[in-house]
C-alpha cells in the first residue's frame, strides 16, 4: 500500500493548504502525516509549520502544487462564469415565459442592479484594453 501513496498530502482549506508529509516508515506501517508547511494560493507564500526545515524536494513539490492549483481555480473561476452567462440567459427565458408578477416584483430591483454594476465594470475594463491596444 505504500508505494501507491504519494510522498505529501495537501488538504485545501480557504485560500490554500496544508501541507503534510507522508510517512510510513514507522515500526506500525501505520499512515502519519506530518505538517510541515501552510501554502496561500492567492499570493505563493509558503510557511513553514513550527521549527520546520523545508528541503529542496518539499519546496519542489509544494511548487508544483502550487502552479497546478493556481491553474485549476483559475479555469474554474472562468467555467463557473461561463455558467453564470448559461443562468441569465436561462433567467431571461423564466422572466419572459413563466415568471409571475409577484416573482419579477421580487428579483427586478435586485437583477437590475446587479446587471447594471456587471455592465458598468465591463465597459470600462473594455475601453481600457482598447486603450492599451
Amino acid at each position: 500500500m505504500s508505494g501507491d501513496l504519494p510522498d505529501y498530502y495537501f488538504r485545501i482549506r480557504e485560500n490554500g493548504a496544508a501541507v503534510f508529509r507522508v510517512d510510513t516508515e514507522n515500526r506500525q506501517r501505520r499512515i502519519e502525516l506530518q505538517e510541515i508547511a501552510v501554502v496561500n494560493t492567492r499570493n505563493g507564500n509558503v510557511k513553514p509549520h513550527g521549527e520546520t526545515e523545508l528541503t529542496e524536494a518539499d519546496r519542489a513539490a509544494i511548487a508544483e502544487w502550487l502552479a497546478a492549483r493556481q491553474s485549476e481555480l483559475a479555469a474554474r473561476e472562468v467555467d463557473d462564469i461561463l455558467r453564470a452567462i448559461d443562468h441569465l440567459n436561462l433567467t431571461t427565458h423564466w422572466a419572459q415565459s413563466r415568471a409571475t408578477d409577484a416573482a419579477l416584483d421580487r428579483v427586478t430591483d435586485r437583477l437590475l442592479l446587479a446587471m447594471h454594476d456587471l455592465r458598468s465594470v465591463l465597459v470600462r475594463r473594455k475601453a481600457e484594453r482598447l486603450d492599451k491596444a
